[in-house]
């Protein structure tokens, strides 16, 4: 979908589709007050009619308004004036979109940035039309040979602005729109992808990819590599599968020479069977999205490097599979991790930690400012938050705080979890260092206490995504999150 920005009269528009806003109580936005005089007072008699009563997310089109240049006018409830906030803006932005959708609009035109939003600029409101028009119209059909309605869609958006000295303001929430929504489609596709096609390989290749177009370094480690830096936990992972593992280090250097990098990890598990301690084989298919951390940590990458954020950022992705063939890991063994910490492993099934934990200590020669490490890890989080919100754990309080204002402000929200040293004797072992699971009681707990012993050396946060990543049901599909976090995460870092 291409986007633009312009500001003039709605009437004007020589459009497939007008797009403008109706509140509660039969009140017009001011675009949608310059259409009823431009048509003698028919879009005031449509209201009388009860035909659309401005509840937000509520839409109405019309053909063949008078004195309109436009074809169609979309209506679109905005609820009461003085409630409208990010939230009730979103869902508008969500009707429109989904209404134009079902139209062969393919060139419109939509005012809805110029209605003013609570403590909101242009900028955001743009962004905001943005964002959600292209997740809105994401679709992965790389592997169906039919579309699914035929029609063509929204091929051009033509963004209004109130006035010209707004457009200038317009244009920069275009760009951190669109490349927040290139990151989030980025980090889709690769989620969506099928694991016979989304394997360690083709997330290095993805990675090498992005390198060039984007201007980032990247290093990929193979098998031998990783087994020099003396990485046993993640070896242990990956020994039962014929795909090799790998190590994907990108950089964004676009900060002072003299500045620490912030450095994101991202849980890379391209198939998650579950090892000898194999899943119930219902929804199993799912696992394929066990790579979601990964995918967000480039998809972010994608976003920053678009927005050219000036910053340091490292990213580090350990990528594998966990299948159960001969070689597998067993229940029992006792696993050498990088940092010299002997792990026995209960259960192959978390796995994800057993990756991360060395990915984490690999992160200590970059002498990092923080380490974020994003990954669908626990089941248990599902259960405590739901599909809402991440689950958060840091070692830092103030590094939390910003990773928690960072999701709010992005609406990809998170929650903050405890990691009180209570619960770290759950992970006590007999044979090892300590065990890789601490029963089921605060699994989502225990599983960072794990990773919390290879984190001690600088700020760190941990966001398990298990719930938000991916989505279930009819509507299955990877959701991109937690880029829109991390990508304002990180302009904040940047001060901007």
């Amino acid at each position: 979908m291409e986007f633009s920005i312009k500001s003039g009269a709605p009437e004007k528009q020589r459009k497939d589709c007008v797009v403008v806003g109706v509140f509660e109580a039969r009140k017009f936005s001011d675009a949608a007050a310059a259409l009823d005089r431009a048509s003698d007072g028919y879009l005031g008699n449509i209201l009388r009619t009860g035909d659309i009563d401005g509840k937000p997310g509520s839409t109405l089109l019309l053909h063949s308004v008078p004195g309109v240049a436009a074809g169609r006018v979309l209506l679109v409830g905005l609820g009461k004036e003085r409630e409208l906030n990010e939230r009730s803006y979103r869902q508008a932005l969500r009707a429109a979109v989904k209404a134009l959708g079902s139209l062969d609009a393919a060139d419109a035109a939509t005012f809805l940035a110029e209605v003013p939003v609570k403590k909101r600029d242009v900028a955001w409101r743009v962004a905001q039309v943005v964002e959600v028009a292209a997740d809105s119209t994401y679709r992965f059909d790389r592997f169906k040979t039919k579309t699914a309605n035929g029609k063509k869609g929204i091929a051009k958006l033509q963004v209004h602005v109130a006035q010209r000295s707004d457009v200038a303001a317009g244009e920069a929430g275009l760009r951190q729109g669109k490349a927040l929504a290139a990151g989030v489609s980025f980090a889709k596709d690769l989620g969506n992808l099928a694991p016979n096609y989304c394997t360690p390989t083709y997330l290095a290749e993805q990675a090498k990819a992005l390198s060039k177009s984007h201007g980032l370094q990247v290093e990929v480690l193979e098998k031998a590599d990783i087994e020099k830096l003396g990485m046993g936990s993640f070896l242990g992972v990956t020994q039962g599968s014929v795909q090799p593992p790998k190590l994907i280090v990108l950089q964004h250097k676009k900060g002072k020479k003299s500045q620490k990098p912030v450095v994101l990890v991202g849980k890379g598990i391209t198939f998650d069977t579950g090892g000898i301690s194999l899943k119930p084989g219902a929804d199993m298919d799912e696992m394929k999205y066990d790579m979601c951390g990964a995918a967000s940590v480039l998809g972010t990458f994608k976003a920053i490097a678009e927005l050219d954020l000036p910053l340091n950022v490292v990213g580090i992705i350990p990528t594998c599979e966990n299948m159960p063939d001969g070689n597998a890991t067993r229940p029992g063994d006792v696993l050498t991790s990088m940092s010299g910490q002997t792990i026995e492993v209960l259960n192959t099934d978390a796995e994800g930690r057993l990756i991360l934990c060395d990915a984490l200590t690999y992160a200590e020669r970059f002498e990092p400012q923080a380490v974020v490490d994003v990954a669908t890890l626990t089941g248990a989080c599902v259960i405590a938050l739901g599909h809402h919100a991440s689950g958060l754990f840091s070692n830092k309080d103030s590094l939390a705080e910003e990773l928690l204002e960072a999701g709010n402000e992005a609406q990809d929200r998170a929650w903050r979890l405890p990691l009180w040293d209570d619960y770290q004797p759950q992970l006590d072992s007999n044979f090892a260092d300590m065990a890789n699971i601490g029963g089921r009681a605060g699994g989502s707990i225990t599983a960072a206490c794990f990773l919390s012993r290879f984190a001690k050396k600088y700020d760190w946060a941990h966001l398990d995504i298990a719930g938000t990543a991916w989505k279930s049901g009819k509507e299955k599909g990877a959701t991109g999150r937690p880029v829109p976090l991390l990508t304002e995460f990180l302009k904040q870092r940047a001060g901007q």
